[in-house]
């Protein structure tokens, strides 16, 4: 492969579950955070800190659930061009 040959492209077609969010502060009660979502209606809640760890979350940003249970976080911008909502 030649060092100026651009990689394949993908697209995503994946349906996912995601919070935009808002704050995260240090839960008291665990050694995780805990995110408030953007959206109304949806209470905040903790992740672990072994989430914490691997993906570093943080406000503005996106938290993602994958359809086999895998939960990421992604940047907003990165989020936003790859997915739109389903009504």
């Amino acid at each position: 492969m030649s060092a100026e040959a651009e990689m394949p492209r993908y697209k995503s077609h994946k349906e996912v579950w995601a919070l935009k969010i808002k704050s995260l502060v240090i839960d008291p009660k665990s050694d995780g955070l805990l995110l408030t979502p953007v959206e109304e209606g949806y209470a905040p809640f903790v992740v672990d800190a072994a989430y914490v760890e691997k993906h570093k979350p943080q406000a503005g940003g996106y938290y993602v659930v994958y359809k086999d249970g895998y939960k990421s976080w992604s940047p907003a911008e990165a989020f936003e061009e790859g997915y739109e909502l389903i009504k």
